[in-house]
């Protein structure tokens, strides 16, 4: 989807008639923090991810389970 000039001015109109002039400063003012924040939550998951992405030191394997004895076949 992609959105031209003309398709922009009519979003812009319908933004205008649904808040008003008044609040489309701090609607702009919103969406600013929230972008930053967003951001800001990218370079934490991304520096947090770095960490995480090291190679973990290896474990040695689980113990093997007790071996069971065979029960012996009864003839009938």
């Amino acid at each position: 989807m992609n959105f031209g000039g003309p398709e922009m001015i009519v979003v812009l109109v319908v933004v205008l008639v649904l808040f008003g002039g008044s609040q489309l400063p701090k609607l702009a003012r919103n969406l600013g923090k929230a972008q930053k924040e967003f951001k800001d939550g990218l370079a934490e998951a991304n520096k947090d991810g770095a960490a995480a992405s090291a190679p973990a030191p290896a474990m040695p394997p689980p113990p093997a389970p007790p071996a069971s004895t065979p029960i012996d076949k009864i003839d009938s």
